[in-house]
């Protein structure tokens, strides 16, 4: 994922700043404790598609 494109996005959400986990195929907001899947190598950044993470999930640790 270029990191040009995550510094452009945010949370759909919370608006906050987001980051690609890279392990997961993630992009995570940790503001909202929110992770939106990459489809098709197209970040899936609606509300409808996120995964909500429990608080001590290890991707929401950068």
């Amino acid at each position: 994922m270029d990191s040009r494109l995550i510094d452009l996005l945010a949370c759909p959400v919370s608006k906050a700043p987001v980051f690609f986990a890279e392990s997961r195929q993630l992009i995570v907001c940790p503001t909202s404790k929110l992770a939106y899947p990459i489809k098709d190598g197209i970040p899936a950044m609606l509300p409808e598609d996120a995964i909500k993470l429990e608080d001590n999930d290890p991707v929401l640790k950068r």
